[in-house]
């Protein structure tokens, strides 16, 4: 049997996913995007397999706060880590939240979100944020990453 032989696309799949739920909002340049988290991940010397981001509501976010970590509050971003040592989950994102954060930063929205999203595969790629020392180290690897964002 001879097995046919199949056009390679010219873009491989990126590996990485966006979904909305509850909410819209426009998420430029996509591809670029993608290629970007994909290197956090690389130079976090991680293993990349797959990531889906969900944006979607405060009320949404809570609901899975409430339902999955048994926390009745909101917030911006919950992670879920599939393969752990990898950079491999799902990462929700409340876009009601990072709005409010970057109306209270006076910065763009989209800045802040790029922000949210970098800390999420930070989590993925093993880093914390629940102590002081954590924290330091989460938002200046933010920065970093955040400073090699094309413009």
């Amino acid at each position: 049997m001879q097995f046919p032989t199949l056009p390679i696309p010219d873009e491989p799949e990126s590996g990485v996913s966006f979904f909305f739920e509850d909410v819209t909002f426009d998420l430029p340049d996509q591809p670029g995007l993608s290629a970007w988290l994909q290197e956090i991940a690389r130079q976090e010397n991680k293993p990349f397999i797959d990531l889906n981001f969900i944006f979607c509501s405060d009320e949404y976010l809570r609901e899975v706060n409430v339902e999955y970590l048994q926390h009745d509050y909101y917030t911006d971003v919950i992670t879920f880590p599939y393969t752990e040592g990898t950079v491999h989950g799902d990462i929700f994102i409340s876009s009601d939240r990072v709005a409010d954060n970057a109306r209270e930063l006076r910065i763009p929205f989209l800045r802040e979100l790029y922000r949210v999203m970098a800390h999420g595969v930070l989590h993925l790629a093993g880093y914390g944020d629940k102590s002081p020392e954590e924290e330091k180290q989460m938002r200046e690897k933010e920065d970093y990453y955040l400073a090699t964002l094309p413009e």
